[in-house]
């Protein structure tokens, strides 16, 4: 009675004076004792309501604090891996730094070696000095070997810590479970070579000098040509795959080939199925060498292996195609049967160089594929014709450039695809292409002058009008260094053809076996009368050539 006293006390007494009367009045229906039972228990009722209430809003504000600490937790160890990759990264650049003054010192050195070699037979005192260059220089080439080595390792560690530790931190955000994740082996070289990954002197370097393999045609005596490709067993086709760099493929090879003969009736999409060979640079130099085989034609670009043509790379200012080109293996064959697919297939775009290496090409078709054919050294000759420069390499080109007076622009060569073959062969590389790729600035027009001076000597006169001509001609596209090659689209009406065309037209190939005549930009031309002596290939101009490497003989080295 208290309580429902002290209840009332805080009332409206408006309300309270309701509350009475309708006391009054519902006195028959209902007694004034369960009223008051009845509103004890909603109050018990509503108590307990509050109180569970209560424990659920505390258990989620554990839950709340337990979660904003381990946000917590995870960004410091996000920021902890960022700084560390950062430090990686400078470290990185710092040893770029190292590397590039050191390559910088090897060609200073270089140079120095190149003089002291033409003045030997003056005296002991500078054959001593010469010695005494080559050491610093093998010392300088030690260096940076080493350099490079470390800046794959601290590619790989970089990779794998930046994969790890931001992978880790996501997946412990995301799913509150944990569980491996799994890499799967891609195959092809790696699954074949497990040190592959590991960096090796000597490998895609390619600076040990030209190295000439034996032809598909040459092995040993247990599988020569007495004995058809047809009659092979199974283990002598193993074993020339594994010769001819195409080791990754002998295992499915052993499930499926009998003898030789089941290569030679098989087709490319064979391939493909029954040996894995994904890669259609793969089929296409397998397919080559089945191809001499069955024709027993012996072709000189089949002496020049897959790690010749990385120095050929080198040689021609394309290093940075060498690893895509190791990767397909390509060899001297393929180099010869080139097509711009191949090259879009190894991400090469660039028209420039498209072009570079179609010349390059040329010029190894003008010296019957002679592996020295490029020369690297400046010699004696002071007024170099036409025919000495076509063969110049991109270090020769370089030197050149040094030695009319434009050291400090050489450097800029490096990568441009530019040497002796693009200056002469292709009719749109002028002073101003030159220019452009050395990054000279167009206001420094009296060095522009200069560059196109000594441009012209170095082509001759009359390649310098022939250009001329070529550049003032009505639809003359000039050439840039950004220009890209796309893939030609082939439109409803060509898909009919398909089906009809050879597989070895010569068309298709980046530069066509009849060097007999140029291919510039899709026009046929003859070669210049500047080009005449270049090889005897291109003197013939009424006859046809013969097919290449029918038992030619190899010239001998250039000096």
């Amino acid at each position: 009675h208290l309580q429902y006293i002290t209840l009332l006390k805080h009332m409206n007494p408006e309300y309270i004076k309701g509350l009475m009367v309708n006391l009054h009045s519902s006195g028959n229906s209902e007694s004034y004792q369960e009223r008051l039972s009845r509103l004890e228990g909603d109050k018990e009722s509503l108590i307990l309501q509050v109180s569970v209430l209560t424990d659920q809003v505390e258990a989620q504000g554990a839950k709340i604090s337990d979660l904003q600490s381990s946000l917590v937790e995870h960004q410091h160890k996000l920021d902890s891996t960022e700084e560390m990759l950062q430090q990686e990264l400078l470290h990185r650049t710092s040893l770029e730094n190292q590397k590039l003054s050191l390559m910088g010192e090897v060609s200073y050195l270089k140079i120095k070696l190149a003089d002291m070699e033409g003045k030997q037979g003056q005296g002991a005192e500078r054959q001593h000095k010469a010695e005494g260059l080559i050491k610093e220089l093998r010392i300088l080439k030690d260096k940076v070997e080493h350099l490079e080595d470390q800046k794959l390792q601290y590619e790989k560690k970089l990779k794998a810590t930046k994969v790890k530790e931001i992978s880790s931190v996501f997946i412990q955000r995301v799913y509150p479970h944990p569980y491996r994740l799994r890499r799967t082996q891609s195959g092809g070289l790696q699954a074949a070579d497990p040190d592959a990954g590991q960096f090796r002197r000597g490998g895609l370097r390619a600076t040990a000098g030209p190295r000439l393999t034996r032809t598909p045609e040459s092995y040993d005596s247990a599988r020569d040509l007495n004995i058809p490709f047809s009659q092979w067993t199974k283990g002598q086709v193993c074993g020339w795959l594994e010769d001819y760099g195409l080791g990754q493929y002998v295992n499915l090879t052993r499930q499926w080939v009998e003898n030789g003969q089941t290569l030679l009736s098989a087709t490319p999409q064979d391939f493909e199925k029954e040996m894995g060979m994904k890669n259609p640079l793969h089929r296409k130099k397998l397919q080559l060498a089945l191809n001499a085989f069955t024709t027993k034609v012996i072709e000189k670009s089949s002496e020049l292996d897959y790690i010749w043509v990385t120095r050929w790379l080198d040689d021609i200012g394309l290093p940075q195609y060498k690893d895509q080109f190791h990767e397909a293996r390509v060899d001297g064959r393929m180099i010869q049967y080139l097509t711009v697919n191949d090259l879009l297939t190894l991400k090469v775009t660039s028209q420039l160089h498209h072009l570079s290496i179609k010349c390059a090409i040329h010029v190894l078709h003008a010296n019957k594929f002679n592996p020295n054919c490029l020369r690297r050294r400046p010699g004696e000759e002071r007024q170099p014709s036409p025919s000495e420069v076509v063969q110049w390499s991109n270090h020769r080109v370089m030197e050149w450039l040094r030695a009319v007076d434009l050291a400090e622009y050489a450097p800029n060569l490096r990568g441009s695809g530019v040497h002796g073959g693009l200056i002469i062969l292709e009719p749109r590389f002028s002073s101003e292409t030159l220019a452009l790729l050395l990054n000279i600035p167009p206001q420094k027009t009296l060095l522009r002058r200069h560059l196109a001076t000594a441009f012209s000597a170095l082509v001759g006169t009359q390649a310098t009008q022939e250009k001329r001509e070529y550049g003032n001609a009505t639809g003359h596209v000039p050439l840039t260094t950004t220009a890209k090659v796309k893939p030609k689209k082939l439109g409803f009406t060509q898909f009919s053809h398909l089906r009809k065309r050879k597989p070895d037209e010569s068309a298709d190939y980046i530069c066509p076996i009849d060097s007999g005549t140029l291919t510039v930009n899709g026009v046929s031309r003859l070669p210049s009368a500047a080009l005449r002596g270049l090889s005897p290939n291109l003197d013939r101009q009424p006859e046809r050539r013969e097919p290449m490497g029918i038992k030619a003989q190899a010239n001998g080295p250039k000096p």
